[in-house]
């Protein structure tokens, strides 16, 4: 009976109520099936037709991410210019009954000159043109500063495509 006991106490858990293991395309097909990331960058729409998109980006001190970007130096992180750039083109594309678009392709992107608090960056972006699926776009952002006539100057430009969201 305490043979009986020993064996009893020891049991192996069944393979069948295990989780099947998650490679990467697991993960990703999850994360495309999560609630997308509200992070709005453009503060207002100046302009809107169906081939162009001017928007306005302030960049304020209050702006979170600026305390690590750069302590000393604070400016608007060059990845954000371009997710502003993206989001003018969603905007555009929403417009025109495309609602879940991502980014697809980035090329030939250049930085330029910095953004910093109390200035603004007005992207603007241009549908290049459209293919099976994606939207070519040709994007510029420029800074703009309040107390300045002086040309604006390129911070940010370059051509992306944006394609439908698989899903």
């Amino acid at each position: 009976m305490g043979a009986q006991m020993a064996s009893d106490a020891v049991r192996i858990p069944s393979h069948r109520h295990q989780t099947p293991p998650q490679g990467p395309s697991t993960l990703l097909s999850r994360a495309f099936r999560s609630p997308p990331v509200k992070f709005q960058l453009i503060d207002q729409v100046l302009e809107s037709t169906p081939e162009k998109v001017v928007a306005i980006k302030n960049v304020t001190s209050a702006e979170e991410y600026l305390a690590d970007h750069f302590p000393s130096f604070p400016v608007l992180p060059g990845v954000f210019m371009l997710e502003a750039m993206i989001q003018a083109a969603r905007t555009l594309l929403e417009q025109q009954g495309h609602p879940r678009m991502m980014l697809g392709e980035v090329r030939a992107l250049r930085y330029g000159t910095f953004v910093r608090p109390g200035e603004s960056l007005r992207v603007e972006v241009a549908l290049q043109k459209q293919l099976e699926g994606a939207f070519v776009f040709k994007g510029q952002g420029v800074r703009l500063r309040q107390d300045d006539d002086a040309e604006p100057a390129t911070a940010v430009s370059g051509r992306f495509t944006m394609r439908a969201l698989m899903p």
